[in-house]
């Protein structure tokens, strides 16, 4: 009889993102299992639902996969499978929340190859505003690049108490060094584009949060990248494509280069695939998060 092979896909959400059920589906899984509403007490009961069934043979062709929106829950699960595990019953996990983990890495890794081609500047020589940096991708974009050495501001747009609580919340528990602000006015963000060496915009898409007025303000910058592929952009004069395009529109920062949403979106994408097709191929079970993905990240770019 033919194993076939099996995706469990973990979601605290009301529902599994469709976008995460079509990756792992062009990945190869033969049958993916989406469950939603699944509240972190379940996770060590349903890991042993998933992992008992199927035999030492089964088990190689079983991965689960963990979602939602909530980064430091989804981290919390993936600990709560792990422990689930009894050998030789053992699978393979990758958690992506809100696909923040491969969005982010993918984001910091193509910014950081272009400080190095344009500017040859590492992250650890820089200083780095984020720009929607209280949402899953703009935490996870901050603690990366704060990993990386980089002196690292998360933006909100209202609340400085939700700015500072995310930067105390996430820099202890991922062992990084983490600023919070706000910035809601066209003045309270020029006075953080003057003293910034990188721009990540992880704003919610069709929303621009930087224009051209603003971007005059910059004196420093080096590299930018957004996210937002719905129009306007994020940050004023940002191409969809751009690979370390001119940034034409930050006048005063002549050098600065931009790192565009689908240039981002397709190493993401190839990202994401690969981490979801090498669950099934490694020899011992592989525990996926933020980290391994920086590392594939950089490889890619």
């Amino acid at each position: 009889m033919t194993v076939r092979t099996v995706l469990h896909m973990l979601s605290p959400r009301p529902q599994v993102s469709p976008f995460d059920l079509n990756m792992a589906v062009d990945a190869g899984f033969d049958v993916v299992f989406p469950h939603a509403n699944v509240a972190l007490d379940q996770v060590y009961s349903l890991t042993q639902d998933i992992i008992f069934s199927r035999g030492p043979q089964g088990v190689k062709k079983t991965a689960i996969f963990i979602g939602g929106r909530d980064i430091g829950l989804a981290l919390d699960m993936l600990e709560a499978v792990k422990r689930a595990m009894v050998p030789p019953f053992q699978v393979s996990v990758l958690a992506d929340p809100s696909g923040a983990f491969t969005t982010a890495t993918a984001l910091v890794a193509a910014v950081e190859k272009q400080l190095r081609e344009k500017h040859q500047l590492e992250l650890k020589d820089c200083r780095v505003v984020v720009f929607g940096g209280t949402g899953p991708v703009g935490i996870s974009t901050g603690v990366i690049a704060s990993l990386a050495g980089a002196d690292v501001t998360l933006v909100d747009h209202l609340s400085l108490d939700t700015a500072m609580q995310a930067a105390e919340q996430y820099g202890r528990r991922c062992g990084c060094s983490l600023k919070g602000t706000f910035a809601s006015s066209g003045a309270s963000k020029a006075w953080l584009v003057q003293r910034a060496d990188v721009i990540f915009n992880t704003t919610k898409a069709g929303i621009q949060v930087l224009d051209r007025e603003i971007l005059e303000d910059a004196r420093r910058l080096k590299v930018v990248g957004d996210v937002n592929a719905v129009p306007p952009a994020g940050i004023e004069g940002v191409k969809l494509k751009a690979m370390g395009a001119p940034l034409l529109t930050a006048p005063n920062s002549p050098g600065a280069v931009s790192v565009g949403p689908l240039a981002v979106g397709n190493i993401k994408y190839q990202l994401q695939n690969a981490m979801l097709r090498d669950l099934l191929q490694a020899e011992e079970p592989v525990y996926f998060d933020f980290h391994e993905a920086f590392i594939r990240a950089r490889r890619l770019v």
